[in-house]
């Protein structure tokens, strides 16, 4: 029987080592595109798994 999922939650977390609480504006843009690109990468596997 196969299983359908409906719905997903990914959470990831990075770290550079720094232990700051403070961000810069050029590191919340490499985020930003680090998790665009897992959403990509998820919804492509996603979409080749519901095509067998």
């Amino acid at each position: 029987m196969p299983v359908e999922i409906k719905e997903i939650v990914i959470r990831a977390v990075i770290a550079d080592g720094k232990h700051s609480n403070t961000t810069s504006e050029k590191g919340n843009v490499n985020q930003q595109a680090i998790v665009e690109e897992c959403v990509h990468q998820v919804l492509k596997i996603l979409k080749k798994q519901h095509r067998r």
